[in-house]
């Protein structure tokens, strides 16, 4: 079974900073782009980063451009989302994903695999 697992969300005040990881079982993405997507209440989920398989290049939503890193180890099969300076507009769940190409990715319907999401509150 093909597994995305979250974890390293929380409450937060704004200004603090999280990291989440999101680590693969049951096949590997070592050689698939990888993304972080967030779902806010009542909202459409939005997309939040992107790596591509190698880890050399990335993409960012506007609003956490020059707050939030994505990273990978390819090792672990594992990737990760280091947040900082965070806002109490980042509040939502935030969800890994397993891309069907090689590179970055920006469109949810890129992605064939999900995890279950981690809620992020951040208190103002």
């Amino acid at each position: 079974q093909v597994q995305l697992v979250e974890s390293g969300g929380g409450l937060v005040q704004a200004g603090d900073s999280l990291r989440l990881s999101c680590a693969a079982s049951g096949r590997t993405f070592r050689n698939n782009g990888m993304g972080w997507f967030r779902q806010a209440s009542g909202k459409e989920r939005d997309f939040v980063a992107s790596i591509n398989w190698s880890g050399g290049f990335t993409e960012y939503a506007d609003s956490v451009k020059g707050r939030f890193t994505i990273s990978r180890d390819r090792t672990k099969d594992t990737v990760y989302l280091q947040m900082n300076s965070l806002k109490s507009e980042d509040t939502a769940v935030y969800y890994c994903a397993g891309g069907r190409r090689l590179g970055t990715m920006t469109l949810s319907h890129e992605y064939d695999y999900w995890g279950q999401g981690t809620q992020v509150t951040v208190s103002s």
